[in-house]
């Protein structure tokens, strides 16, 4: 079940706004989507609660300022405190026994127990969507290691321009104007299926829109 907002989580979201450089961060930097995930709320209502902190505007984020703002030790230290009372930890203990059934939250975390397995080079549904982006834009033939927009994509995403060539062709098994058979083999052709009917018959401006917000994760 996901958290309700507690007050305690402003001293998460002040250590994110004084992280350099200090301020609001994007929507999907690493470090928010990191608070999101450790409280189970929402991005977008995380970003707005951090927006807040430009305004300062209530009492007790004054307190807080006041407190923690030039003692970022002081910060750090009631911070990890609070991840320890509260069951926060790394991703699996956090996430042990814990149902996460809101599907941005699935997005971040490895499609399979597979490529849990692989640690910070797993395959999550958001690496799928990025690489979806980008097939749209390229022809079957220029989906090859060697296409510099594959190359550059998967720097980005820290992966090699081969296995994202190889996750274009389980797209194409996807695509009904293709339905090649080699992708279909692959165990990530589920996962590739599930986004394929996320955005496959969706306006693919909104797939670029979204991919282009979520470069700021690999960033």
């Amino acid at each position: 079940m996901a958290r309700l907002w507690q007050d305690d989580y402003w001293l998460l979201l002040l250590q994110l706004y004084l992280k350099a450089p200090q301020g609001v961060k994007p929507l999907y930097s690493r470090a928010l989507i990191d608070v999101a995930l450790r409280t189970h709320l929402k991005p977008q209502y995380i970003y707005r609660k951090l927006s807040r902190l430009r305004r300062i505007d209530t009492p007790l984020l004054q307190e807080l300022w006041n407190r923690y703002a030039e003692k970022p030790a002081r910060l750090k230290a009631v911070v990890k405190k609070l991840q320890m009372m509260d069951g926060f930890g790394n991703a699996e203990e956090f996430y042990d026994g814990v149902e996460a059934t809101r599907e941005w939250e699935r997005d971040f975390k490895p499609v399979s127990a597979e490529e849990a397995a692989r640690g910070k080079d797993a395959v999550t549904p958001v690496k799928l969507i990025a690489i979806l982006d980008l097939y749209y834009q390229l022809v079957p033939a220029t989906m090859v290691p060697s296409t510099p927009e594959v190359a550059a994509l998967a720097k980005l995403l820290r992966m090699s321009a081969q296995e994202v060539a190889d996750i274009m062709t389980v797209y194409q098994a996807c695509d009904p104007f293709l339905s090649e058979d080699e992708g279909r083999k692959s165990p990530l052709y589920e996962p590739c299926r599930n986004i394929w009917r996320r955005f496959g018959n969706d306006d693919p401006e909104k797939l670029a829109a979204l991919a282009a917000q979520l470069k700021d994760y690999w960033k």
